[in-house]
């Protein structure tokens, strides 16, 4: 039998072997071909055949011997770098990625494209700015910039990073764009809340004449969600339709959350039932917003329905079933919910446990979110803020102060919505005085950050009380800049005014409150009895049982006075 030529065909025998790597679908055929690579001397003259055996073992799984093949290697080019990098982004492990990215750096090996595009990969699953930026210069001083590859990775990484604004110069510079480029900027834009500029990317790329896709839709149904227009979310359901784009259950979903978001609830209720293939996500959205929009008894039963159906609820549901129960008042299912949280371990949730302080708060048990709250070691500003606006509901400005000064001691960041809640809880609690307006005004003033409108509305709140209108015409511009269109927020300004005696200002409040159909909604409480939650709304005589309620009040308040008059006795006796 005559012996194969390996001397003199040595590159042409490997790439017969290529072919049987990668056919290899278990570590022992790959080790035989691995042995035959250096018996047969190839391994030593073919400069392909190590990063292919690299790429071999960690196809099956043996990452740790493809590790071994490339430390063992006197020298290592480019193409046996690239394909470890390859194999430990395959892995999901970006930290080794960039180890070995820094190391090829050290040895003096240039990185190509595949480089590039990998290793910024990695640095957006970290989210790792700083390193993101390195790579990136060296990039520009590799030539890379203009590489699609390469500038659409490097997007990708901005956008992930929330930096829309170097995304967006990536962008703009890059010669070529294709459909990936165009739609990562559209979803980036989308996901930071910049439904506008993702609406300005989309109609570019139609005039560059790229089609609109399911992928971009998804984008722009996002965006709008974000920026409740009702008009460019219809026109965006009604072009999918038309283009008859596939429409799965994640389109589905963000539709309804998109409607939600929008108060058309009825709408986003009509899409819901239509979908046949629900996800946890889709029962969360509605959920969701039936709770943000107060229909809390819907929110409550869409919830229990899909515990019926098997569904095991997520972060949102759970956020949004507690939001509801704060609304109702309802205690019973509130602790029923935290006490699944626990049992789920869903309680490392920030989210989940600021709704249960909220929660515990509006239903009646300030004991039972104090207690929750002591108890959680890293708290966030999101946490302190719920808790002082907490004190502030059951009227304990002081407590909610001295929650305030320790907040500051643990060096937290309060925000405006922290100055909001302390204001609301001062207000709450009769300790607005005069000069503390003065000095919240200059708190507010000299923030960091733009305040938002509850604080504006807690100042101009203690200006009506106390007559200031110079801090409180202040107060009233910022707040109506910001075009709220919350009656309780332009029946304060109106009442500003009139306390002010600014009657046309009034007029005109009055009337912008009709032009947009703006009512009050009326004042209304509600009683858990027997997990029956009962509401009470103002002058409302229609409750079959209002003659009795009526009577029990009246012997209540007899009791009430009988109770006043008596000594107050010595609790210290």
């Amino acid at each position: 039998m005559r012996l194969l030529p390996w001397g003199r065909r040595r590159r042409g025998n490997f790439n017969g072997l290529k072919h049987l790597l990668l056919a290899c679908t278990d570590p022992p055929l790959v080790a035989t071909v691995h042995a035959l690579l250096i018996t047969s001397g190839i391994i030593q003259d073919d400069d392909n055949s190590i990063p292919q055996l690299i790429s071999s073992y960690a196809r099956v799984s043996q990452l740790n011997l493809a590790r071994q093949v490339f430390d063992q290697l006197p020298q290592r080019k480019i193409g046996a770098w690239n394909s470890l990098i390859v194999a430990y982004s395959r892995k999901d492990r970006p930290s080794e990625v960039i180890n070995l990215y820094r190391s090829m750096c050290r040895d003096g090996v240039k990185p190509d494209s595949s480089t590039f595009t990998l290793v910024i990969k990695a640095c957006a699953s970290l989210l790792d700015f700083d390193m993101g930026e390195e790579v990136r210069l060296s990039v520009i001083e590799s030539g890379y910039l203009n590489d699609l590859f390469v500038s659409s990775s490097l997007l990708n990484f901005y956008t992930k990073c929330g930096r829309m604004d170097i995304a967006l110069s990536v962008f703009e510079t890059m010669h070529k764009k294709d459909i990936v480029s165009w739609t990562t900027m559209i979803m980036g834009f989308a996901r930071s809340g910049q439904a506008i500029e993702a609406i300005s990317i989309c109609r570019k790329m139609q005039e560059e004449g790229f089609e609109l896709d399911s992928v971009v839709m998804l984008g722009l149904i996002q965006a709008c969600a974000n920026l409740e227009d009702r008009r460019i979310g219809f026109s965006i359901h009604g072009s999918m339709i038309r283009r008859d784009l596939s429409i799965d259950v994640l389109v589905q979903t963000s539709l309804v959350d998109m409607y939600a978001k929008m108060g058309r609830l009825q709408l986003a209720h009509r899409l819901f039932q239509t979908i046949p293939t629900k996800s946890v996500v889709t029962w969360s959205a509605l959920i969701s917003g039936y709770a943000q929009n107060g229909f809390a008894n819907n929110a409550l039963e869409l919830f229990i329905e899909m515990l019926e159906n098997g569904f095991e609820p997520d972060p949102v549901s759970l956020v949004g079933s507690l939001l509801a129960c704060s609304q109702l008042g309802c205690f019973k299912l509130g602790r029923s919910v935290h006490g699944y949280v626990i049992k789920t371990l869903s309680y490392n949730f920030e989210q989940v446990r600021t709704a249960l302080i909220d929660m515990y708060s509006k239903c009646g048990s300030l004991f039972s979110g104090n207690i929750l709250f002591n108890r959680i070691v890293c708290k966030d500003t999101v946490l302190w803020n719920a808790m002082i606006a907490s004190y502030g509901v059951h009227g304990h400005g002081k407590e909610a102060h001295l929650l305030f000064l320790k907040m500051i001691k643990t060096n937290s960041e309060p925000d405006h919505i922290t100055f909001a809640s302390l204001l609301s809880a001062f207000s709450h609690s009769g300790l607005v005085e005069e000069g503390m307006v003065n000095e919240a005004f200059d708190l507010i003033s000299s923030m960091k950050t733009e305040p938002g409108v509850a604080t504006w509305v807690s100042l101009l709140s203690g200006c009506c009380n106390h007559r200031n209108i110079r801090i409180g015409m202040v107060a009233v511009e910022k707040v109506l800049k910001m075009k709220i269109e919350e009656p309780g927020v332009y029946t304060l300004v109106s009442n500003f005014f009139a306390m002010a005696r600014k009657w046309d200002e009034v007029a005109w409040i009055r009337k912008e409150m009709r032009r947009v159909e703006m009512k009050k909604t009326p004042g209304y409480s509600t009683l858990e009895v027997n997990g029956d939650v009962h509401v009470f709304v103002v002058e409302d005589e229609r409750c079959f049982q209002y003659e009795e309620m009526a009577q029990m009040l009246e012997r209540l308040e007899d009791d009430m006075r009988m109770v006043k008059d008596l000594p107050i006795p010595d609790l210290l006796d």
